[in-house]
């Protein structure tokens, strides 16, 4: 395995293996890599000759400080879990080398990003295209593989992919859960003890939501996973939402019942941490 830490040299490295036929799957990440991002390797791997994964903490898609600030960047760690998941390459370049003095160009999303959690995170996803389109020109992938538990950022990239003609694949990987159901994510170990054992109220959350769902409204759906998270004590409430797995546009009135239309999201702070997660209404 190889890391690279610029544009230049991690599109030559594409380019050569391109030139020799070879196909190229890519998992962007921010590090503190977990066993979520080690099965979209393996999804990579399954569908591409070679696997890219990036390590890049964003400071453009922070919106709070001492949130990017404390952000973990176990990078030894990283290089290592991706050499024994059989990563062809670990583009990981420095915040100096994606955005050098004079930088000024950003890609700006469209009406995907002004809902769910654009309007509590001003700027966020425009971070995120800017940096995905950048490390989308230096690794030029033929797949790139994103996880469904930031499931807004999927929708919005796969938007940008093909509104700019990228010709790349987007594939969601299905959330990835630990044992108790909580999804896994990377501020996971920002937790505490104790508020790692509350935060199972998210995932409980919308099973709750899932069942109401069945025979209730989306209005009953969203009271019955609030109902779950206000009875822990620890964790503060951000919102919960019913939408359109397309266009993420928000759901008061269910149609047809069926997988794959409406999901349900919500987000839940414990003290300084938050957590998001969502899941299909109708899955089977």
């Amino acid at each position: 395995m190889i890391t690279i830490t610029t544009p230049d040299e991690m599109r030559a490295w594409s380019m050569s293996r391109k030139s020799r036929g070879r196909t190229i799957g890519f998992v962007p990440t921010m590090g503190a890599l977990h066993d979520g991002h080690l099965r979209l390797v393996a999804d990579a791997t399954q569908r591409c000759d070679d696997v890219v994964v990036s390590i890049f903490v964003n400071p453009l898609q922070f919106n709070v400080d001492t949130d990017f600030d404390a952000y973990p960047r176990p990078i030894d760690d990283d290089v290592a879990a991706c050499a024994s998941a059989g990563v062809a390459a670990v583009y990981a370049p420095t915040a100096a080398v994606m955005y050098p003095r004079g930088f000024q160009t950003r890609v700006v999303p469209g009406a995907l990003a002004d809902l769910m959690e654009g309007p509590g995170r001003p700027g966020h996803f425009e971070g995120v295209t800017t940096v995905v389109s950048k490390l989308f020109g230096a690794v030029g992938p033929d797949v790139g593989i994103f996880g469904q538990k930031d499931y807004q950022q999927l929708r919005i990239i796969a938007r940008m992919a093909a509104d700019l003609d990228t010709g790349i694949e987007i594939v969601g990987h299905p959330i990835v859960r630990d044992s108790d159901g909580l999804a896994q994510s990377s501020r996971n170990v920002r937790l505490t003890p104790a508020q790692r054992d509350a935060a199972v109220v998210v995932p409980r959350s919308l099973d709750a939501a899932v069942a109401a769902a069945r025979s209730g409204t989306p209005a009953d759906a969203v009271d019955a996973a609030r109902s779950v998270v206000f009875a822990e004590p620890s964790a503060r409430w951000e919102y919960t939402t019913v939408f359109d797995a397309d266009d993420l546009t928000e759901v008061t009135r269910f149609g047809v019942r069926s997988p794959g239309r409406v999901r349900i999201a919500t987000a839940v702070w414990f003290d300084d941490v938050r957590l998001i997660d969502n899941r299909d209404l109708f899955e089977d």
